[in-house]
């Protein structure tokens, strides 16, 4: 074999070693968008992880083992993790004062880690900060807007890159106010029941086009976010009294024209009539098809995707990793970031 033919072999296997969505994929093709604050509460709830020195890291290292398990899983084209902004929720309080009221009054954990709610607080508080400096040694995408919710940041980024990159984007929640949006371009996965919602598991579980969820959850209401429905409203009822709801794709508008066409027949198309103001408050806080956002909220967005992804940066992560005694969550974290993460900035 002459010299020629040698480096001639060498270069098909330099090309064969290259992993093949190099060749076909760009970063904007398939994005991974990760709920940040749903699934850290989500480990930090269930995972009863202790360091060497008695601290609870539950949130922390749950949050990194999901996040390589997602990645993994679902074999994204860049990442993109978003939390809410602080004071995130003024917007909609502004609409209805008692939005979200309630939460974070009782403890989170059933096991006997923290002594009370408020040293559970802090350890919330403090693993999310420092998750924060985890995830900037990640070739990942960051985001939080101050007095924006990270529902807000998600729809609209989700809805601006499948319309002008024709991405495929997994939303990864367990909240169903996503649902709203799922469309072909837009799934919404949900760690909990580990299911993937497309348009026609929508249609499938909740008897209705995607499209139509936002009015389902402004009738029938949502209690997690103290957003109260129409009062003797249930699913049930909710057909039988709007079929076209299972049918077609609809309009809050033509909810109150059959209500009030009807509101002798049965005392929920009058409540309807006579609460409209409520409901189309209720409308306008779940709407996540026009997020509670500013134009420069927005370009601010649309900026960070333009933006190149940042490299890996092994020895920091490692650093972090060793101080904060998270050895048994990761059996290799070297090799775990190679492996995980190192494909990502491959996609140009």
């Amino acid at each position: 074999m002459d010299k020629k033919d040698l480096f001639k072999l060498f270069d098909n296997i330099t090309q064969d070693s290259k992993p093949k969505n190099e060749a076909t994929f760009n970063r904007h093709d398939k994005v991974l968008i990760i709920d940040g604050l749903n699934l850290f509460l989500r480990n930090f709830a269930v995972l009863n992880y202790v360091n060497q020195d008695g601290i609870h890291v539950g949130g922390l290292g749950g949050f990194l083992r999901s996040l390589g398990f997602l990645i993994n899983q679902n074999s994204p084209t860049s990442v993109y993790i978003v939390f809410d902004g602080v004071g995130s929720s003024i917007n909609r309080k502004n609409l209805l004062p008692e939005y979200k009221s309630g939460r974070n009054v009782s403890r989170m954990t059933n096991h006997n880690t923290f002594e009370d709610i408020d040293e559970e607080q802090d350890s919330k508080v403090n693993q999310i900060a420092r998750l924060i400096h985890y995830l900037k040694c990640l070739p990942v995408n960051l985001i939080s807007i101050d007095k924006v919710e990270a529902d807000d940041i998600i729809a609209y980024l989700s809805s601006y890159m499948s319309t002008k990159y024709s991405s495929k984007c997994i939303i990864v929640s367990a909240d169903k106010d996503f649902l709203q949006i799922v469309d072909d371009n837009i799934t919404v996965y949900s760690p909990m029941i580990k299911e993937y919602y497309t348009p026609n598991k929508v249609k499938e579980k909740f008897g209705l086009p995607a499209k139509n969820f936002i009015l389902y959850k402004t009738l029938m209401g949502d209690n997690s976010d103290k957003v109260e429905g129409v009062q003797g409203l249930g699913p049930k009822k909710l057909f039988k009294l709007f079929p076209e709801l299972a049918t077609k794709t609809m309009t809050l508008e033509e909810i109150f024209e059959i209500s009030a066409s009807k509101y002798k027949d049965n005392i929920i198309y009058s409540r309807v009539v006579f609460e409209e103001q409520k409901i189309r408050n209720n409308y306008k806080i779940m709407d996540l098809g026009n997020p509670l956002m500013d134009a420069d909220e927005k370009l601010y967005v649309e900026t960070i995707i333009e933006q190149p992804i940042e490299k890996i940066k092994s020895s920091e992560f490692i650093k972090l990793y060793n101080e904060d005694g998270l050895g048994h969550v990761l059996k290799n974290p070297d090799y775990w970031i190679r492996d995980t993460f190192r494909i990502l900035n491959s996609f140009k």
